[in-house]
């Protein structure tokens, strides 16, 4: 009838009064949210890989991790128990060092606007001086300054669309993993576990790369670790501000 009232007409209805898919009315942000989480999970590999090939290059240089701190962990309960006092002081030195880069990396990142370019030049920058510094036969306690670096570089990344991702290390990575392996075992068929695999993976492929590239290069290895920071610090800058908190959880809601 003509005189019908249409006022309340479901808003998810088209003109026709046919209901829209659901589909439809989402579609319009899936492919963003899509893309959002690609970089963060690409982004994420690329920082690990930083991370493992770091790693590797120092342990070989050094003989000590300058990210795996559950390794240095045990190294310094061992120092302990045997009671070798210069590696103790050495390992600790290491552990306090680490925990202090992630505190000024959260600093540098809430400071220049939740961003992450600043905090990867800064990573740069000290890449670059501790391999123009160390020399051929450089000492252990030469290697500090990338332990900062390795603390700081965790403050790039919070989460990736809402999955708590750690860069520098890999065991809680394995261990949310297996969890996650477990539940879809029990039923539970969500596979959102299966994106803990990012960080694993990168920084499996950054150590064999660093060992690759210290074979070949020698010292000069530590270049590459600055190179590919300062590479990671371009391809901060081009991702724009709006796309912080979605790809890398940084930024407030």
């Amino acid at each position: 009838m003509s005189g019908q009232d249409h006022s309340s007409r479901d808003p998810s209805q088209g003109s026709r009064g046919f209901a829209r898919p659901a589909e439809a009315r989402h579609s319009s942000t899936d492919g963003p949210q899509r893309r959002h989480q690609c970089l963060g999970f690409a982004f994420v590999a690329l920082l690990s890989f930083l991370a493992g090939m770091t790693d590797a290059i120092g342990f070989l240089r050094a003989g000590d991790f300058l990210s795996f701190m559950s390794g240095n962990t045990t190294r310094l309960a061992i120092a302990i128990g045997e009671g070798h006092g210069q590696d103790v002081a050495r390992l600790a030195s290491i552990l306090a060092v680490f925990v202090a880069g992630n505190a000024a990396g959260v600093i540098v990142v809430r400071g220049t606007g939740e961003r992450q370019w600043p905090l990867l030049m800064v990573v740069a920058i000290v890449t670059g001086l501790v391999a123009g510094l160390a020399g051929a036969e450089p000492s252990p306690w030469s290697f500090l300054p990338l332990v900062f670096a390795m603390g700081m570089l965790n403050a790039a990344v919070d989460n990736v669309a809402g999955h708590p991702i750690g860069l520098t290390y890999v065991t809680g990575a394995l261990s949310r993993f297996g969890k996650g392996l477990g539940r879809f075992l029990c039923g539970d068929l969500r596979l959102g576990f299966l994106v803990q695999m990012f960080p694993w993976i990168g920084m499996i492929a950054g150590a064999v790369t660093g060992v690759f590239l210290l074979q070949a290069w020698q010292e000069a290895a530590i270049w590459a670790i600055g190179a590919l920071a300062l590479l990671l610090t371009l391809i901060s800058l081009a991702v724009p501000r709006s796309w912080m908190r979605h790809s890398f959880g940084l930024g407030r809601p």
